[in-house]
């Protein structure tokens, strides 16, 4: 296995993660920054006001790109395991 072969699956690898990461993330992001303004507005700072939203964002975030998400790893490891060959010398 050269290093270009590396490079390119540890790339994959990563692109994989930030794939499956991102539509938690951009919920968990966008509902801190509602309550964040809410919660400025309002002059309420109660630390579990920013917290159960987020949780709240996440969780449905997994139910609503669940099966996007199992698709993309899938996918991934299809190629990991019908290229196997290429790693084992």
């Amino acid at each position: 296995m050269s290093e270009g072969d590396v490079l390119k699956l540890a790339q994959d690898a990563v692109r994989t993660i930030l794939m499956v990461s991102a539509p938690m993330l951009i919920f968990s992001l966008t509902v801190g920054l509602i309550v964040s303004i809410i919660q400025a507005v309002t002059q309420i700072q109660e630390a579990t006001l920013a917290f159960v939203p987020k949780i709240v964002a996440v969780l449905l975030s997994l139910v609503i790109f669940g099966p996007w998400i199992l698709k993309f790893i899938t996918q991934f490891a299809t190629g990991l395991f019908t290229n196997i060959n290429l790693y084992i010398q």
